[in-house]
Formats: structure tokens, sequence, C-alpha cells
């Protein structure tokens, strides 16, 4: 069993950065693929970005290409989503999650097994 805990979100103004946290326990992420997800009130879980642990490229969502990015420390067990010019569409709240997907179901919910608990990410104009 993978737990996993999300932190670092908040209430922002465009333009601004927030950075995401994943954490969990010592070795739990090996031989996984984290993703972020989002999903907004209304709409469908969004995929945001995902890496493999042991290494390899990172993939983005569309819509967070060139403003957000996946990073991890091996140390600390964590995986971060760096979240650079903000603007109210991103507002959501923000998932992290663990599975094992091949390459073309990466984007897909369904692909992972572990959620986070989400945290709440808040972008006003």
């Amino acid at each position: 069993q993978v737990q996993l805990v999300e932190s670092g979100g908040g209430l922002v103004e465009t333009g601004d950065s927030l950075k995401l946290s994943c954490a969990a326990s010592e070795g739990a992420f090996s031989g996984y693929t984290v993703a972020w997800f989002r999903q907004a009130p209304g709409k469908e879980r969004e995929f945001v970005a995902a890496r493999r642990w042991g290494g390899g490229y990172p993939y983005y969502g569309d819509s967070v290409k060139g403003r957000f990015t996946i990073s991890k420390d091996n140390a600390k067990n964590t995986v971060y989503l760096q979240m650079d010019r903000l603007n109210p569409s991103d507002t959501a709240v923000y998932f992290c999650a663990a599975g094992r997907p091949i390459v073309s179901s990466m984007a897909n919910p369904s692909s992972y097994y572990y959620w986070g608990q989400g945290t709440q990410v808040t972008v006003s104009s």
C-alpha cells in the first residue's frame, strides 16, 4: 500500500507561482510512475504531469506545458509540481497519483492505483 500526502496548495493571484509536494513513505515510489492530476468543479479529472520514479522524460498535459515542471527528490521520497504563471483556469483540486501505466496510458487516471487526498489551488483574477 502506497500512501501519498500532498501539500502546498493555496490562494494566489494571476501570474503567481506555487509549488506542490507529494510525499510517500521511504521506497514507496520505487518502480512507479508518479503523476499529478487536477479536477475543477463540474469537470473531469485532468492530467497535468507525470514522470517515472526511476528516470526518463517527464510528460505534461497540453494546458500546462511550458508553465509547470514535475521533479523529484529521491532522498525525501517526494515529487514536486512547480507551477508558474498561474491563471484562473488552473483553479482545481490537485491530486498526486502512483501507478505503472504504459506510455500511451500515462494521462489516463484509471492507470494509477494510489491517490492522495488532494490539495486545493485557487487562482484569483
